[in-house]
């Protein structure tokens, strides 16, 4: 097995570092390190991966990872990466936020010691950043760095370039929490490691200076490439850039978790592999051989989708969305029975109906556009026109389509589909 510093190296992990004797340490084990996650919503999503699996990594090493839940920066809000200012919430909806991320958080990492001296630790920075008062923070912190210092960093250079945005005292003032975030947590728990994504750099540095200053000690930082899709847009979104992937089944299911990963691009699947899987890196280059040979089984796709299912929601979901996927987009539904098609209803687009409904006999047109599976009546009049719209497996190709009680499977589901991928599932009930 490779140290961890040519493991991290060898997935493209490592984008910047303050100093190259931090690998080292690392590979010795026994550093304490930490990243940070601003509880901005009541649940993670796909884009804080990347930092949740690379301490993961670090804690198999046998270094101690710390994970910080921003209860006190998140109402203040990080300016990197933006081009206006966030809204700003309140303590309660964050104290919520931060609840609910912390079953997430543990999914990844050993808190129960299990790991020995590496236990992984979840602290709040409220517990001290709202203890501090102004006129201590000005003093023991602010003194450290000057405004030339701040206004370098891209985060807040790239905001004042923007005369007509600007940003606000508020956020400027979010690189320096930060930095006594790091200081804290090396005089609590000797943390000197701080790792984020290459946005985050101006802050880690920030954070290990003043570390440096008030303490006499060296911190250092690490920092990991910003995930992009193929064509250079933002990782962890849906299609279209919808909305986010969220790590919270109640967001976003286990299914579509699982068909965000399989739709990966070719281009993109042996990197995604290699950030965020645990798979060796000679397994994942048979992958991308295989995928380059016979890009049609999708093999890659295929291991990176289970991979991130089975971390995130375990191996359960994984074979239940597995199941799922091979009925729905394996080209028939005729080999399943009710149990079955029964349990894909809550891993699938799904809703719920009267079976009086179907007396009705609605249209499938109304259907298609009622149950997201188009935009509008048009698309769906284009989807029909085109024999790209499917109820329980069969084309439906007329204008004027229509629903009926003959449809049911088993008396009680309605499979629709659109084109190959695009699927809802309507369960009739009897009232």
């Amino acid at each position: 097995m490779p140290a961890i510093s040519e493991d991290l190296t060898a997935r493209g992990l490592v984008n910047q570092v303050t100093d190259d004797a931090l690998l080292a340490q690392l590979d010795q084990g026994g550093v304490t390190l930490y990243a940070g996650f601003d509880p901005t919503a009541d649940s993670l999503h796909a884009g804080n991966l990347l930092q949740l699996c690379t301490l993961r990594r670090m804690q198999l090493a046998g270094n101690r990872p710390i994970v910080v839940a921003g209860g006190a920066t998140g109402m203040i809000g990080d300016p990197g990466g933006r081009s206006d200012e966030r809204t700003l919430l309140d303590a309660d909806t964050l104290h919520a936020n931060v609840t609910a991320i912390e079953g997430q958080l543990k999914k990844f990492l050993d808190f129960d010691g299990q790991a020995s001296n590496s236990a992984a630790l979840l602290v709040n920075n409220a517990d001290w950043l709202s203890a501090v008062t102004l006129i201590d923070f000005l003093r023991d912190t602010g003194k450290y760095f000057t405004v030339n210092q701040m206004v370098a960093k891209e985060s807040v250079k790239s905001r004042l370039e923007r005369p007509d945005q600007g940003i606000s005292y508020t956020e400027f003032s979010y690189m320096l929490l930060q930095a006594y975030d790091f200081a804290q947590l090396y005089e609590r728990y000797g943390c000197t490691a701080q790792i984020g994504g290459s946005d985050q750099w101006g802050n880690i540095t920030m954070g290990a200076e003043l570390v440096r200053k008030r303490h006499g000690v060296q911190a250092f930082g690490l920092t990991t490439p910003l995930v992009t899709n193929a064509d250079g847009t933002k990782f962890g979104k849906s299609a279209g850039n919808a909305g986010r992937i969220w790590l919270d089944r109640a967001k976003t299911s286990p299914f579509g978790f699982y068909q965000f990963f399989i739709n990966t691009d070719d281009a993109m699947v042996g990197t995604y592999l290699r950030f965020f899987s645990f798979l060796s890196l000679d397994a994942i280059a048979d992958l991308e051989a295989e995928t380059a040979e016979q890009p049609q089984l999708r093999s890659a796709q295929r291991a990176l989708a289970a991979a991130m299912v089975e971390l995130v929601h375990g191996s359960d979901d994984l074979r239940r969305v597995e199941l799922a996927t091979a009925a729905l987009f394996g080209g028939s539904l005729a080999g399943l029975d009710e149990a079955t098609l029964a349990e894909l209803v809550s891993d699938v687009p799904s809703s719920t109906k009267p079976t009086s409904w179907l007396t009705s006999q609605p249209s499938l047109i109304d259907v298609l556009v009622e149950t997201e599976l188009v935009a509008s009546k048009s698309e769906a009049r284009r989807t029909l026109e085109q024999r790209g719209a499917f109820v329980n497996d069969s084309i439906r190709d007329g204008l004027e389509a229509t629903l009926s009680s003959e449809d049911l499977l088993f008396g009680r589901f309605v499979v629709l589909r659109r084109g190959k991928r695009a699927y809802h599932v309507i369960e009739c009930i009897a009232a």
